[in-house]
C-alpha cells in the first residue's frame, strides 16, 4: 500500500477525531511529550500546510487557509484535505521532496507522513478519550515501514525516544506507538 493510499485511510479518521475534540480538551496532555491537544493539532496543521505544496511540486505554501475566524479544527481539516489532494496528485510519489531531513522520494516521504498521522491520531484520541482503531493491515504496514525508516540517530528524545516495551497483549497500534518511544 503506497503512502497516498495510507493517507486516504488515515485522513478521514484524523478529521473524525478532530471533530469530536471539545474546546475544554485543547489543553489536555497527550502521549506526545512536546504537545498538548492544541499543540498536536497545530503541529499537524502546519506540517500538512507546508508539505502539500512540496508534493505538488510547488514552492512555499501560499496562504489558502480558512478565514481568520475559523476554528483550529477548521484549519486542521483544510490542511488535511489539501495534503491528501497533493499527495494523490499526478507525479507526487515520483517527485523528489525537499524534506526537513533532506531530499527524499515522494513515495518514501508520503509513508513518513502517514506514519506521523497514524501516531498523532492515536495521541489525539488517547488524550480526548476517543477510539482509534485503524485497520490492522494499515497499522501493520506502517509499523513495518517505521522499523526500517527510524534510525538510532533519530531517537534524540525530540521526535522519537527510546523504544518502549509494550504490554504482552498489545495490538499492532500499541506496538507501533511503543516503538516511537511513547509511554503507553
Amino acid at each position: 500500500m503506497e503512502g497516498n493510499e495510507q493517507l486516504s485511510m488515515i485522513t478521514p479518521m484524523l478529521k473524525g477525531v478532530a471533530a469530536r475534540i471539545r474546546e475544554d480538551q485543547l489543553g489536555a496532555v497527550t502521549p506526545c511529550a512536546h504537545f498538548d491537544v492544541a499543540g498536536v493539532l497545530g503541529h499537524m496543521t502546519g506540517l500538512a500546510s507546508g508539505f502539500a505544496p512540496m508534493f505538488r511540486g510547488e514552492g512555499p505554501a501560499q496562504d489558502g487557509s480558512p478565514s481568520a475566524g475559523s476554528s483550529a479544527t477548521d484549519h486542521f481539516n483544510h490542511a488535511m484535505d489539501e495534503l491528501l489532494a497533493a499527495v494523490s496528485s499526478p507525479g507526487a510519489l515520483e517527485r523528489t521532496i525537499q524534506t526537513p531531513g533532506g531530499p527524499m522520494p515522494g513515495a518514501v516521504f508520503a509513508r513518513l507522513v502517514a506514519f506521523d498521522g497514524l501516531v498523532h491520531g492515536w495521541d489525539l484520541a488517547r488524550a480526548t478519550q476517543q477510539d482509534w482503531q485503524p485497520p490492522e493491515q494499515l497499522v501493520s504496514e506502517v509499523h513495518t515501514f517505521a522499523r526500517e525508516a527510524i534510525t538510532a540517530e533519530m531517537r534524540d528524545g525530540d521526535a522519537f525516544g527510546p523504544e518502549q516495551q509494550p504490554p504482552p497483549n498489545a495490538d499492532t497500534m500499541l506496538r507501533l506507538v511503543a516503538f516511537t518511544g511513547r509511554l503507553i
